[in-house]
């Protein structure tokens, strides 16, 4: 049986759950009338496999703002149940019309993108001037993203079915982490409101494991954030 932190905890989550803190903020930011772009969306296996219901209720935009899109290169994106609509992304090409997004989520996505200036387009491209992209992702310097670096895309979904049991294979992407640090956020939205910070999360990658989970949690007390942390990227467009 694999070890879950939150198990006898009221509501299935931890104190320091970055899904529930992210969403939460994202949740501040929407109404009834929000047009939200899901980008990266994939298949919504946190949807699909996440065992906390409280986590998921408050991380599903559906049904809060008007219509919530969700975007992939992957045509596993059809599949998502978690939005109103999907559309599969075709030689770089988004097909909805410019400046029509109120807020845009990037969760655990800003580490796959390759080319940041394509990247940077489609955002600025899509979201209204005065819209929210908030984003999820490691920072490049946390010992995780290190770790990742140092081994050979081909090889994720093998080193990631160790370390994280409950991890699908069809969910592991190739890395880059170009978008990794304060600054590239600063350099690739300039003149943009930043409310960008560093969540100090805690140990993701423990083998199932609650010996190892404990040591990893003592570890990240220790460390500086950005070597434990994610980056929450919350900026506006003028």
């Amino acid at each position: 049986m694999q070890f879950n932190p939150a198990h006898k905890m009221v509501g299935g989550f931890t104190v320091s759950d970055g899904t529930i803190d992210f969403y939460l903020r994202i949740n501040a930011l929407i109404n009834e009338d929000s047009l939200v772009l899901d980008f990266g969306a994939g298949r919504a296996s946190w949807f699909e496999d996440d065992i906390c219901d409280t986590r998921k209720k408050i991380r599903l935009l559906k049904g809060k703002v008007k219509q919530v899109i969700a975007v992939d290169v992957d045509e596993a994106v059809l599949d998502n149940r978690s939005s109103d609509k999907q559309i599969v992304i075709e030689g770089g090409v988004l097909d909805i019309d410019s400046q029509l997004v109120d807020l845009i989520v990037a969760d655990y996505v800003l580490e796959h993108v390759e080319d940041t200036g394509a990247f940077y387009r489609q955002i600025n491209e899509h979201l209204k001037s005065g819209g929210w992209f908030c984003a999820r992702t490691p920072h490049k310097y946390g010992y995780v993203a290190i770790a990742a670096s140092l081994i050979k895309n081909v090889l994720h979904s093998k080193v990631l079915k160790l370390i994280q049991p409950n991890r699908k294979e069809i969910d592991v992407f190739p890395t880059h982490y170009k978008l990794n640090r304060l600054r590239d956020i600063q350099k690739s939205f300039p003149n943009w409101e930043t409310r960008t910070f560093i969540y100090r999360a805690e140990p993701a990658y423990y083998f199932g494991n609650k010996t190892i989970f404990q040591l990893q949690s003592l570890l990240h007390k220790f460390l500086p954030a950005f070597a434990c942390g994610n980056i929450f990227v919350f900026v506006r467009k003028p």
